[in-house]
């Protein structure tokens, strides 16, 4: 069997187990093989990607194992990025990320956008202590399909609003669905200021942008 032709679940496990390392190892050996790129990502990194999330649903994995998990796919689809926009491969959507203004607390947030782009999404993260006119910016400039919002106090939770607000006036609202958590976040709030998902943690988020995207 030629390397081209073989098979790559070892790349499956190393994201499964958050090795960094072997799964940038691998990628490299396949591209150096010219194996395509979509099938690493469709057959064996998104599946991954949705066994650690299937694994933190049922306790078997914790916050831990999903930030190495997340740093293990961030690496591979660093390498395969370039690859994929070279053969015109479209994400599952585009998405801005970012913790609304006022909080600064980042974890919880990098640990959404990195499962969503294990999940097969385009992600811009805008970071922390983000006001409204940037997730507006990044929305109009990159086309997202969604704005997914992070809120870890009790204090800044109403910028939300304040940015649901901000994509309504640019006329957004239309083409941006979105989507908020963060630990004092609740599906009532989120229905209350008018967004159209709600996910309370990070395996949670990849199934709920799925949705929203489709819709």
């Amino acid at each position: 069997m030629s390397t081209s032709d073989r098979d790559w679940s070892d790349l499956y496990e190393a994201i499964l187990t958050g090795d960094a390392d072997t799964s940038v190892r691998l990628v490299e050996k396949a591209l150096e093989a010219d194996v395509d790129p979509q099938i690493l990502v469709q057959q064996y990194m998104i599946p991954a990607t949705d066994e650690v999330g299937r694994r933190f649903e049922n306790a078997e994995y914790f916050v831990p194992e999903l930030l190495i998990a997340g740093r293990a796919m961030k690496g591979a689809l660093e390498l395969l990025r370039p690859r994929l926009a070279e053969r015109g491969v479209e994400p599952t959507g585009r998405v801005v990320i970012g913790t609304v203004l006022g909080d600064v607390h980042d974890i919880g947030k990098g640990l959404v956008a990195s499962m969503l782009e294990g999940g097969g999404f385009e992600v811009i993260d805008l970071g922390v202590d983000v006001p409204a006119e940037k997730f507006v910016e990044q929305a109009k400039a990159s086309g997202a399909d969604l704005v997914a919002l992070s809120a870890l106090l009790t204090t800044t939770m109403l910028e939300m609003q304040s940015v649901i607000t901000a994509l309504e006036e640019a006329g957004l609202r239309d083409r941006c669905k979105v989507m908020v958590g963060g630990a004092p976040v609740t599906e009532q709030f989120a229905k209350k200021i008018g967004a159209d998902g709600y996910s309370r943690d990070a395996a949670a988020a990849v199934a709920l942008a799925r949705q929203l995207a489709a819709a």
